[in-house]
């Protein structure tokens, strides 16, 4: 995962910090040297690096600080509000049209992802009822028209081409007039990658700019691209004045420098960040957010929206009451299983739980095969067998064991699971019957 690696190392230097009834300079001093070092072996920019450690240390020095009753927490503190600087600060949006339809213009050096983002991006404000339209710019790539249209067919977008016989200015101009007639109020142009040194595609791209006049220039960065991000994003700022950067594959094992230069070096926010190879995997770049979780701690904020996104409400609420009733069965074990796998690897879900670390969660084992083959025995159930399994004798668990793939010790194993699960279940639903007889507040269940 991105940033594991800083997270740790930020995370060591600033926890000596927490124990210390006073700090002297000298011991901050010795922090802002370990944060320096992380930050560069991060590959952040050097100068941005440089800047960073001089404002904290102006601020970590005074008053604030040494007059504070936790001086250690105070200095983490500070480190989180200029690493939120340093990526912008709050959440920079598209800029959408006052009158649609709104234009997007995607650029990027080869193999950064602009193809696939744009079919993201595409998805993500499908979601938000626009009505999108992709552009197959890219005359030049071998089949990459057809993969924008692979893209495009999976996500229910339409996608405008004209081959790649005809100028990509000339697709670009027919493709806003092609969206005024089909009442398409967001266009996203893919063009084709090109070196930022090739002057003749970066003259040809700023050709497609001034013919459409777009509302957005997106660059498309590829995170682990590290420093060399940067100074691409430079260049293409310098001639095409971008409004903003996707940054792509930011769940590898990139050192993170990227997302933490390319703002303070361009003055240009990163407005999106891809999270996966899935098309559903584009989300709002939010820099608080990121600053805390670099931090360890944690991301609330997205994990609720995620949970609002992906969970059902409704089954929510029936669950509640079955639980309340105390009815609840392996089909809906099953059920919560597929909601909770919805939201994300489950070690991306922890690490946005305020006080798990990094550390914590590489101690931790999490094996999502387990998952798997709980899903399995369930699913080799009879609907008679999962709603009531204390019908489930030795033949029974053979047959499921044999219908998984898995051993009969594995189906008892599931089996005494939930009825332990069922018992502390029915504790707290006794306890909170007890605290309302009492008049006391009720016990929350979700």
């Amino acid at each position: 995962m991105v940033f594991e690696s800083l997270s740790e190392k930020l995370q060591n230097a600033l926890g000596k910090l927490k124990g210390k009834g006073k700090l002297s300079e000298k011991d901050v001093d010795a922090a802002m040297r370990e944060v320096r070092l992380a930050l560069l072996e991060a590959d952040v920019n050097f100068k941005v690096v440089k800047d960073f450690i001089k404002r904290v240390k102006e601020r970590a020095v005074g008053s604030e600080v040494m007059e504070s009753l936790t001086p250690g927490q105070q200095v983490i503190k500070i480190v989180n509000e200029e690493l939120t600087k340093l990526m912008g600060e709050k959440e920079a949006k598209l800029n959408i049209a006052s009158s649609p339809p709104t234009i997007i213009l995607m650029c990027g050096l080869q193999g950064s992802g602009k193809t696939t983002t744009s079919g993201k991006l595409a998805l993500n404000q499908l979601k938000k009822n626009k009505k999108p339209l992709l552009v197959a710019c890219d005359v030049y790539r071998p089949a990459a028209i057809k993969q924008l249209q692979v893209v495009g067919e999976k996500i229910g977008v339409p996608v405008f081409t004209m081959g790649d016989k005809v100028s990509p200015v000339d697709i670009a101009k027919a493709a806003i007039e092609h969206g005024k007639k089909n009442n398409n109020d967001l266009i996203i142009i893919d063009t084709a990658g090109r070196l930022h040194i090739d002057e003749e595609l970066m003259e040809e791209i700023t050709n497609i700019k001034e013919a459409v006049n777009p509302h957005d220039v997106l660059l498309v960065v590829d995170a682990m691209t590290g420093q060399d991000a940067v100074n691409v994003a430079e260049v293409f700022n310098s001639r095409l004045d971008i409004t903003g950067v996707i940054l792509t594959k930011l769940d590898g094992d990139a050192r993170g420098g990227a997302a933490l230069s390319i703002r303070a070096v361009t003055n240009k926010p990163i407005k999106f960040v891809g999270m996966g190879e899935k098309l559903d995997q584009l989300e709002p770049f939010h820099p608080d957010r990121m600053a805390s979780r670099i931090l360890g701690m944690g991301d609330v904020l997205s994990l609720i929206e995620k949970a609002q996104a992906t969970l059902d409400e409704k089954k929510a609420l029936e669950l509640e009451k079955k639980i309340r009733s105390q009815q609840f069965t392996l089909e809906d074990f099953l059920d919560q299983i597929d909601q909770v796998k919805n939201l994300g690897p489950l070690d991306e879900i922890l690490g946005m739980i305020p006080g798990i670390n990094n550390k914590a969660l590489k101690n931790l084992d999490i094996d999502e095969k387990e998952i798997v083959k709980i899903q399995a025995i369930i699913q080799s159930m009879t609907p008679e067998e999962r709603n009531n399994p204390s019908i489930i004798n030795s033949s029974r668990r053979k047959r499921i064991a044999s219908g998984s793939g898995t051993t009969v010790q594995d189906v008892n194993k599931l089996l005494k699971q939930f009825r332990e699960t069922k018992k502390m279940m029915k504790r707290f639903t006794d306890m909170e019957k007890s605290m309302k007889k009492k008049g006391k507040i009720k016990f929350p269940f979700f």
